[in-house]
């Protein structure tokens, strides 16, 4: 008998990014936005189950709402790792059946399970059973030469069937014969047409929509089609767009008003992770495309690039970068008190 009570709900969300979304750019991120859904990077079942725990799924209690993403194929090893992470406290779990690296599809998972919609199936019933929170599947519009009308109609039959509590879904193919990774995330064409019309097969079914989304303006025009929108690169890379989210999306006050004190916020956070023995550069890494386009980004960057890789490097670095940087006083909201949350 399955145990999911808790409803899913999620207008915008933040992809889940291989080697990106670690958890000091989830940190990051929730300063720039309270009502974003946040996701880990893909974590197989056998990291979670037989690996270190901690290191791989600990996370600061800011991040909520934080989801998992599982990869994997066997029912009961998915159940397993759900389990695990529902323990630590992450508000949902969510399937990976649309990353297509090579790697991924000789492990049994990832992309090349769209081709096994009732294994599939299985693996959401497994997880559905085995805990409380909202499961979740993320997805292609299909691979290779599947019929993305009728194929990707049967895979949702299929996780509908099973209880999914959602389906995100990249609105591109992934095409496993002759395409690297890299290119499968700009080559295939998007075709959000394909996912609105899913939406409308399957109207009691939270839909989200993934995949070259540039900005809000975009992610609003998806609105009108379905549930939600998922922003991935241009929210890592341009992170500031991610100041907007809470006024133009919830029409609430951004957590900060600009990011200089979305930074200055995170200096707590920071000072904790060094003394813990983490590196600066793991940390502000996730800066980069912090002032795009603003007087003394390229400095800023530069700055961060030459010293906050050297040994020891601390807070300074940081703050001496920020001082580099003309940011304008641009107000999102009301202004707000710049007192970190991790004080």
């Amino acid at each position: 008998m399955e145990k999911s009570a808790k409803k899913y709900e999620s207008i915008f969300s933040i992809a889940p990014m291989m080697d990106w979304t670690d958890r000091h750019c989830r940190v990051f991120h929730r300063l720039l936005t309270r009502n974003a859904r946040l996701y880990t990077e893909m974590l197989t079942t056998g990291a979670i189950i037989h690996g270190a725990r901690k290191r791989l799924l600990g996370f600061s209690d800011v991040e909520h709402p934080v989801a998992l993403q599982l990869g994997g194929s066997r029912a009961e090893d998915l159940a397993a790792a759900a389990r695990i992470g529902e323990d630590f406290g992450y508000d949902e779990i969510n399937l990976n059946v649309g990353c297509p690296s090579d790697r991924v599809k000789d492990g049994r998972f990832g992309a090349c399970l769209m081709t096994e919609p009732a294994l599939v199936a299985e693996d959401v019933d497994a997880m559905k059973r085995a805990v409380s929170i909202p499961v979740t599947v993320k997805c292609r519009i299909g691979i290779d030469d599947q019929d993305s009308e009728a194929d990707l109609d049967t895979f949702a039959r299929n996780i509908v069937s099973a209880g999914a509590d959602a389906l995100i879904v990249h609105a591109r193919k992934a095409w496993l014969q002759g395409l690297s990774p890299k290119d499968n995330r700009n080559i295939p064409p998007l075709d959000y047409d394909r996912v609105y019309r899913l939406k409308a097969s399957f109207p009691d079914l939270p839909v989200i929509i993934n995949g070259g989304i540039g900005g809000l303006s975009e992610a609003k025009q998806h609105l009108a089609h379905v549930d939600g929108v998922m922003l991935g690169r241009a929210a890592y890379q341009e992170p500031w767009r991610l100041l907007k989210v809470d006024p133009d999306l919830f029409g609430e006050a951004a957590p900060h008003t600009t990011m200089k004190r979305a930074l200055e916020a995170m200096m707590p956070y920071i000072e904790d992770q060094l003394a813990d023995g983490v590196r600066l550069h793991s940390i502000t890494r996730h800066f980069v495309g912090a002032f795009h386009g603003v007087a003394g980004a390229r400095a800023f960057r530069r700055h961060l690039a030459e010293n906050g890789v050297k040994d020891g490097a601390g807070l300074d670095v940081l703050h001496e970068a920020i001082a580099l940087v003309d940011e304008p006083c641009t107000h999102y909201a009301s202004i707000t008190d710049v007192k970190s949350e991790f004080a």
